[in-house]
């Protein structure tokens, strides 16, 4: 038996053997990169966002006249961060070596000039400074340098952006949406692909009309992946490793998580790790309760940060109640007024605590679910088997 590799991955991006049943999915963002076409991707956190990029970025890595620029906006503050993460990542996949990065520098920057920063390993690490006293031509030289580079070495671009959504957070963060669409509208050898883990932000910048980045591109609502992708595809990952999971049981984790991708592979890879040759339920539960008790801490903290109309909002929403703002339902969860309603739906989506899926609010954390429903209506782990 050969279960020295773990067949399955969350928390961190996956391109590999545990990538799961994306074909349609990664053949229409292949097709749209390749083809120029700029696109947008919005889901809820965790649902394989970076892990599909990822695996885009794997197939075309190979293709020389490609260059692709993979930037995380997650811990970038402001604007001028921004413009110098851009144009750094941009120098460091148009050339490789210290001499030819300066060299670039010279010959595509003429209004500006940044400062360079090496580490011990110039090669390979960098940063960039800017003098931003003249505003307007510093965002548009370094806004414009991808397409300017390709023009003159006859290249591509593709310019993937992660937590896209935190530009909302900068200040006067409109003029900059306006301005990062006046430059990148134009750009024929540049596609970007645009995304983010807060779904409900991503949904405003792109999808109204009055915002500057409506109709920029493709946008892909990524879905679940569907539960006959997943079974097949767990029992496939057991027997890989000299272990077995019949279809029944890998439907039940499949149920238990809702098809959500960060959560199948957790409790698949903690059946995985307790089972020595066939998974049985015994297995399952232990898993599921491992899952539930390590994330406990976390749940308590973001009941404990809630308001109690909000937590009766929650209980609503898990009994399956569908008409939150009726009269009986406010009455019997003790929601308040419709008005409280609306205030602690546009609250708990802001969070990342719900979403409406297929015209249904849900809990987007499944295990979180679990627990809730333990916490506030005792039902118990075991009584999902």
């Amino acid at each position: 038996m050969n279960d020295s590799k773990v067949p399955f991955t969350y928390g961190k991006i996956v391109n590999t053997d545990a990538f799961t049943n994306r074909e349609e999915e990664l053949s229409k963002l292949l097709t749209n990169l390749k083809s120029g076409i700029n696109t947008i991707i919005i889901s809820p956190r965790r649902w394989g966002k970076s892990s599909l990029v990822s695996k885009a970025f794997a197939e075309i890595k190979d293709e020389k006249n490609i260059k692709t620029v993979h930037i995380d906006l997650f811990s970038i503050q402001s604007e001028e961060e921004f413009l110098q993460v851009f144009a750094k990542e941009v120098i460091k996949v148009s050339a490789s070596k210290l001499e030819d990065r300066i060299k670039l520098v010279k010959d595509f920057f003429k209004t500006i000039i940044p400062k360079f920063q090496f580490s011990a390993d110039a090669e390979s690490e960098f940063s960039l400074s800017f003098d931003f006293e003249n505003e307007k031509k510093t965002a548009s030289e370094i806004l414009n340098l991808p397409e300017k580079i390709a023009e003159k070495k006859k290249l591509k671009y593709i310019i993937a952006i992660d937590e896209f959504q935190n530009i909302s957070e900068y200040d006067e963060f409109e003029k900059f949406e306006k301005k990062l669409r006046a430059e990148w509208q134009n750009h024929k050898n540049v596609t970007y692909c645009l995304y983010g883990s807060q779904n409900h932000m991503m949904t405003e910048i792109f999808n109204k009309s009055n915002k500057a980045f409506y109709r920029f591109g493709d946008i892909i609502l990524l879905p679940k992946i569907k539960k006959e992708k997943w079974i097949p595809f767990i029992v496939n990952a057991f027997r890989r490793t000299g272990k077995s999971i019949d279809k029944k049981n890998a439907g039940i984790i499949c149920n238990l998580m809702k098809n959500h991708s960060w959560y199948v592979q957790q409790l698949s890879h903690y059946t995985w790790n307790r089972t020595n040759k066939k998974t049985s339920k015994k297995e399952m539960l232990s898993a599921l309760n491992e899952l539930i008790n390590g994330n406990s801490p976390l749940y308590e903290k973001e009941v404990e940060i809630c308001s109690k109309t909000q937590v009766n909002l929650m209980k609503a929403i898990v009994t399956g109640q569908k008409h939150l703002s009726s009269v009986k339902v406010m009455k019997d969860f003790k929601l308040g007024t419709s008005n409280n309603v609306s205030k602690n739906i546009k609250k708990l989506r802001e969070n990342g605590t719900i979403e409406k899926i297929s015209n249904t609010y849900e809990l987007l954390d499944p295990a979180f679910e679990i627990w809730f429903k333990k916490q506030f209506f005792n039902i118990k782990p075991e009584s999902y088997f």
